[in-house]
């Protein structure tokens, strides 16, 4: 056949005659097919196909006379001049001999599968499209669940006449592409089930930090056009790539999305061959794939990787759509296409763009919350459109704010400070194109066009971890620019201190050995959320206050307790895995009592206490009656880490521990459960933050494997001062010769029993005659705040040739 090319018969050598997606298709197709990855077969209607329409109906010299000396910043006229270029395509037929071709092939297709008719994707693949620097990204249209051949050519024009719509035609014109270099190839492709499964996107890379050891997917109920197109808040989950590929199981993190519609085929007859129908509480409530799926679909992903990384010869991140047949179990790869975003910054250079408020300490209104896309900041006066007919109202600079955007919304997203849409996940198309052309949005904020209104002055803010904010009134921000190709090798490992799993991916990027201080403190109370204890009874099936909010937390996961493991060991393992294969030191839990009695539930659990500070926290609770199951499950979830995740990277750091019999039956419980010294490479530390942990540091350094200063409770204790106390605050001071000597104490007794030494508190990142002071000492580590990282790095790498010389 002159116009029909079969994916057997393609690879990625034939864009100028299929396009980039038929010719992906291709590829996987004979290469990654024969491995075990699964792609639906199909075949190609090539470019050649779409000029010999154009030159048939000699309408390709009518094309460009509408196309000449137009302005592409002007939308109207863009529209009219488009409109008219796609009517006529539509108004030409197809000649005959191209449409038997097509037939022919549609009857072997049907064949193939046993059907009368097989139920297929109709996709448009431009000869310019998923390229590695620019993604094209529903720029053509896709048809889903066409049957018929008298469907079948009328969606194959509407693919044609898309090339022309005034999203297509101002895209290219934006990168430069020339229009009648371009052309357009068909991909006719069997069609997966996945209205009875569920379909969505994935990355081989992480999509706003460009961390590359992370498979990203994003899933949902029904045929995948919603996830693509921004209709849904889907499923999110986190792979890690280096311990899947030795067979381990390392999700690193789980997060329902609302899924409130899902696609589906329509009954026969009507007017579109796809519709939305809602989704049932159950489906809303539970993940749309199983554990199974998402680390079959990871493995997926690790193998296209691979294989474009070598069919290119330099690293090649990819963006995939994915399908789950819910007849068959079976997962498909349908599209494969290179990353454009994060693989191109890779390119740019040592260096690390931070945007931060001016005033970082003032206080701002959040009145919206999204997730973020990016990491950028931006301000202005908000714009609502509610249809893309008005987006002509838009002036450069404002705060697009709209339900939902398609790649028609492209030029106007290109002059916005900021997008902000109700619906949407990190892997729709807006997404794709904000990461692409720079501006910061947030998508998914739930009331967005409700709750702001033309003209309010609000700050985005997509810099502060993967939730994105909004907030009232215009915040001044900077943007630092830190460069790291001057910095050189230190003896003392610099550790960063780390809380928020959401920002590990990109602490990651500053230059580091490790993380010095893993803090769960932040996963218990914003991923948790409810007591543990409230947990543990609701677990034993006994009455519980505020069930229907605990209940609500745990939709997805089996029970309470597979909830809480799970949680925390996505929190920690996310961690871990953002360093890997550096050490991670997690600290176990160490909320105070007041602390404990501000979460859900918690004031049902917890005394009051006049001094918490010096109360029931720490190791006393670990062992406590009442708190003991509760800390059986933290033990649990850390070794699912290290064990079931294959983190082994991670140690741990018992904090307030008071006496050396404490530290023995806290050893006891966590050997129970897993978490033994020395069992495959675990570590087992101590927060030296007590006196007494110095005073007697040789019993405690008998049983545990190294000390970490945490030098904030330490000076409150050594120097007997309330650190939140304001009557005595300017007493407490870490510089103080008594800290100082105590500091010294504790990495003498570390050196003498030839154990690790580290410092994890504040006042190495605050005061750099401290970081000296330990430097000089000899300590093993210094774990500093992710700010301070790059100035402390340069004054102890100049400080230690000092002390060589």
């Amino acid at each position: 056949m002159k116009y029909i090319k079969f994916f057997k018969e393609l690879n990625n050598r034939d864009v100028p005659l299929v396009g980039g997606k038929n010719a992906s298709i291709g590829e996987m197709f004979q290469e990654l097919v024969p491995v075990g990855i699964k792609v639906p077969d199909g075949f190609a209607i090539t470019s050649d196909a779409y000029w010999y329409l154009l030159r048939s109906g000699g309408i390709e010299e009518k094309i460009k006379d509408l196309l000449r000396d137009i302005d592409y910043t002007e939308m109207d006229v863009l529209r009219n001049r488009c409109s008219k270029i796609r009517e006529l395509i539509f108004s030409t037929p197809l000649p005959q001999d191209l449409k038997d071709e097509i037939f022919q092939a549609y009857d072997m297709l049907s064949q193939e599968y046993n059907m009368a008719e097989a139920d297929v994707a109709v996709r448009s693949s431009a000869t310019a499209e998923d390229l590695p620097d620019a993604s094209f990204a529903g720029q053509q249209d896709t048809y889903l669940s066409v049957k018929g051949k008298t469907d079948l050519v009328h969606y194959v024009k509407s693919c044609f006449a898309s090339l022309f719509t005034h999203r297509a035609t101002s895209y290219r014109a934006s990168k430069n592409f020339d229009h009648f270099k371009v052309a357009l190839s068909v991909g006719v492709q069997k069609m997966v089930r996945s209205d009875k499964g569920a379909a969505g996107v994935m990355f081989s890379i992480d999509t706003e930090t460009g961390f590359k050891d992370a498979v990203f997917i994003t899933s949902s109920w029904g045929l995948g056009e919603n996830v693509v197109g921004g209709t849904v808040n889907p499923d999110e989950f986190y792979v890690f790539k280096p311990t899947l590929k030795e067979g381990k199981r390392p999700i690193l993190k789980r997060k329902l999305g609302t899924k409130d519609v899902k696609m589906v085929y329509a009954p026969a007859g009507s007017e579109k061959p796809t519709m939305n129908v809602k989704t049932t509480h159950q489906e809303m409530e539970a993940f749309s794939i199983t554990d199974e799926d998402v680390l079959t679909l990871a493995k997926y992903a690790i193998s296209i990787e691979e294989h474009y990384t070598k069919e290119a010869g330099e690293y090649r991140p990819m963006d995939m759509e994915w399908a789950k047949d819910g007849q068959s179990g079976e997962i498909f790869i349908v599209q494969a296409r290179p990353e454009t975003v994060q693989s191109q910054k890779t390119k740019s250079g040592a260096k690390i763009e931070k945007f931060h408020f001016k005033n970082p300490d003032e206080e701002r209104e959040v009145v919206l919350k999204g997730m973020a896309i990016g990491t950028k900041i931006g301000n202005g006066k908000v714009r609502i459109i509610n249809n893309i007919e008005h987006m002509n109202t838009f002036k450069e600079g404002e705060i697009l704010v709209t339900d939902n955007t398609d790649p028609d919304w492209e030029p106007v997203m290109k002059k916005a400070a900021a997008v902000i849409t109700n619906r949407g996940g990190r892997t729709c198309h807006a997404a794709i194109v904000a990461r692409e052309i720079g501006v910061p949005t947030i998508v998914g904020a739930h009331g967005a066009t409700e709750r702001l209104y033309t003209g309010m002055e609000v700050t985005a803010s997509c810099s502060e971890g993967e939730e994105g904010l909004v907030y009232a009134g215009i915040h001044p921000y900077e943007i630092e620019t830190i460069s790291l190709d001057h910095l050189g090798k230190t003896k003392t490992k610099i550790y960063m201190n780390v809380g928020d799993p959401a920002k590990a991916f990109g602490f990651a990027q500053i230059p580091n050995h490790g993380v010095g201080l893993a803090r769960m403190e932040h996963i218990i109370l914003h991923q948790i959320v409810a007591h543990p204890l409230a947990l543990l009874d609701l677990q034993n099936d006994k009455p519980i206050h505020n069930h229907d909010e605990v209940s609500k937390l745990i939709h997805g996961y089996d029970n309470p307790k597979d909830f809480f493991i799970k949680k925390i060991a996505e929190g920690m393992g996310m961690i871990a895995a953002a360093f890997y294969p550096n050490p991670v030191i997690v600290r176990t839990s160490d909320f105070k009592s007041n602390e404990y009695r501000g979460m859900v539930s918690g004031e049902h659990y917890e005394p009051q206490e006049e001094n918490p500070m010096l109360g029931y926290r720490g190791a006393s609770r670990y062992y406590s009656e009442q708190y003991r199951t509760a800390f059986e499950w933290e033990c649990q979830a850390l070794a699912m880490v290290r064990d079931d995740m294959g983190l082994t990277n991670m140690r741990i750091m018992i904090p307030f521990l008071r006496t050396p019999e404490e530290g023995k039956k806290v050893l006891e419980i966590m050997r129970r459960n897993g978490l033994e010294s020395g069992k495959n490479g675990l570590e087992i530390y101590v927060m030296c933050e007590l006196p007494v942990n110095i005073i007697l540091a040789d019993d405690f350094l008998s049983m545990f494997d190294g000390y970490s200063i945490g030098s904030n409770d330490l000076t409150q204790l050594t120097l007997g001062v309330d650190r939140d106390g304001d009557l005595v605050s300017h007493i407490f001071d870490e510089r103080n010769p008594a800290m100082l000597e105590m500091f010294k104490q504790a990495i003498q007794a570390c050196k003498k029993h030839g154990k690790y030494c580290g410092i994890c508190g504040q006042a190495p990142s605050d005061y750099p005659e401290v970081a000296e002071f330990l430097v000089q000492q000899g300590i093993s580590s210094i774990s500093l705040n992710p700010d301070s990282v790059v100035k402390t790095w340069e004054r102890i790498e100049k400080l230690e040739k000092t002390m060589q010389k």
